[in-house]
């Protein structure tokens, strides 16, 4: 596989190249080592494709985990208290986890534990390899990169996406890169307020 398109938000990929260069090194040659003409496996069932051979994304995100853990790149997971009031959240939400519990306890609030997972964290750096629905593209973006760059876990998060050209030899369900990159440019230039590489792949 290739990279098509990339888009740098709050100079992400500047970062990157000035920071950690042998890291987004690793990122570009897993990219190019996957070969995607093998994952061709997917008998569909949708009427449209109905008996079609299209990529299956679970087998390219397997294949993915298996090239990034090779590099020790590894599971991340930050934890953190929320409640029902949305001043103390803003105030909470920066504290260590067992300052959040006693604030918002303190506030007489009932704490209500939360967490935030990525399948690949590494110097710092959190690439989400997202092949699947296109709800979970959003939720990358706008929470769960700005949720671990808020917990001073990462600096940068990277979401590798399929090209448009791409997608359409996929099911129906998955997002891609130029739908991504539109959510993100509505937005305006601030939001998410997280540093990010937007990857996009290609045959």
């Amino acid at each position: 596989m290739k990279i098509a398109k990339i888009h740098s938000h709050l100079n992400g990929f500047e970062w990157i190249q000035y920071h950690q260069k042998s890291v987004w090194d690793e990122i570009v040659n897993t990219i190019n080592s996957v070969d995607a003409s093998k994952y061709i496996t997917k008998v569909s069932e949708e009427k449209t494709m109905k008996g079609r051979l299209l990529y299956s994304p679970t087998e390219l995100n397997e294949k993915f985990k298996s090239e990034l853990s090779k590099l020790k790149w590894k599971e991340s997971r930050t934890s953190y208290w929320v409640t029902d009031d949305y001043k103390l959240i803003s105030k909470t939400m920066r504290l260590s986890r067992a300052d959040q519990k006693a604030e918002i306890l303190a506030a007489g609030k009932t704490p209500i534990p939360s967490y935030n997972q990525t399948d690949f964290v590494k110097n710092r750096i959190a690439v989400e390899v997202q092949l699947g629905k296109y709800t979970f593209i959003a939720y990358d973006l706008f929470v769960k990169h700005l949720a671990f760059y808020v917990g001073d876990t990462i600096d940068l998060g990277i979401e590798i996406l399929p090209m448009k050209s791409m997608q359409r030899k996929m099911s129906s369900g998955p997002g891609y890169f130029e739908g991504a990159l539109y959510d993100i440019a509505r937005q305006g230039r601030g939001v998410p307020a997280v540093p990010l590489i937007l990857v996009g792949i290609e045959e």
